[in-house]
């Protein structure tokens, strides 16, 4: 029996306002190296107004940060991979200390955390990295986002014993139940929502999705990954934010521009972007 044919609807077809915000996307890769500005343009067309660029390593934005240099609504993050754990040298360290003093668009640190799924880095080399991390994030007084794959519980532990409750972190990518969004949430924590939301078997995680506080809640591409139906397959970008902002707004029962602005406001507030002003208070 042949499959059926995947319509690939257009994002600009469910365009939104100059409101929404990519949290976490990679656009320094090679995926971009023939059209990124094109992917830029249309993420501005589909209502994305910043998006954050996420660098794996001081030598890695050194080198790519350039790429972005006729384009300001692009923020920056920075930081060792778990999967890297191994290149999280103190001269790295050091490198990461320099790029967030001389650079004002580096607005946190990360993707950092643990990574149980690949099998690149050793445990103890992704603890340690980790650790280093987090200590140089709270040094420099910048956030957090935190990358977390098949490693929940040591990650919970890593960051309860570091004494980084309450302190602003992003669980980038987050895919898991309404049991781990409380507890995130009862840490002080964000969350941010990529793609996955919106396949068809993801039923856990809109329930978790309609779960989270609306004051805590992000988007992001994580792209050129995850992308969401009906792209599935194919190469993200920001301007497929629209397709996860619709189905996450649907699995909240709520307004899908209102949704789109509110995690605007809360990703320019953890970010500390310029941009629209905070909702009140229950709108």
């Amino acid at each position: 029996m042949a499959h059926k044919k995947v319509e690939r609807v257009e994002p600009l077809t469910l365009k939104l306002p100059l409101l929404g915000v990519d949290s976490h996307a990679h656009l320094d890769g090679p995926e971009f190296d023939a059209d990124r500005a094109a992917v830029l343009a249309r993420a501005k067309a589909c209502g994305i107004l910043h998006t954050g660029n996420v660098f794996l390593g001081p030598e890695v934005f050194a080198v790519r940060k350039h790429f972005f240099d006729a384009y300001p609504e692009v923020f920056f993050l920075l930081g060792i991979h778990p999967c890297d754990g191994q290149r999280c040298t103190p001269e790295t360290l050091a490198g990461i200390r320099v790029a967030f003093a001389s650079e004002p668009r580096l607005r946190a640190v990360g993707e950092i955390g643990l990574d149980y799924h690949w099998k690149d880095c050793p445990k103890d080399l992704q603890i340690a990295a980790f650790v280093a991390q987090i200590r140089l994030a709270r040094d420099i007084g910048k956030p957090i986002a935190l990358h977390c794959r098949n490693a929940e519980e040591d990650t919970l532990m890593l960051l309860e014993s570091e004494g980084v409750i309450g302190y602003p972190l992003l669980w980038h990518c987050f895919g898991g139940t309404i049991a781990l969004a409380r507890r995130i949430l009862d840490n002080g924590w964000h969350i941010s929502l990529p793609g996955t939301a919106t396949y068809t078997a993801n039923d856990a995680l809109r329930q978790a999705a309609a779960f989270i506080s609306p004051d805590r809640l992000l988007l992001e591409t994580d792209c050129p990954y995850l992308s969401p139906m009906p792209w599935r397959g194919k190469r993200n970008e920001p301007a497929f934010s629209v397709f996860t902002a619709h189905a996450v707004a649907k699995a909240r029962g709520e307004d899908t521009e209102l949704l789109w602005r509110r995690c605007g406001d809360n990703a320019r507030q953890f970010f500390t972007l310029e941009g629209s002003p905070r909702l009140a208070s229950g709108t």
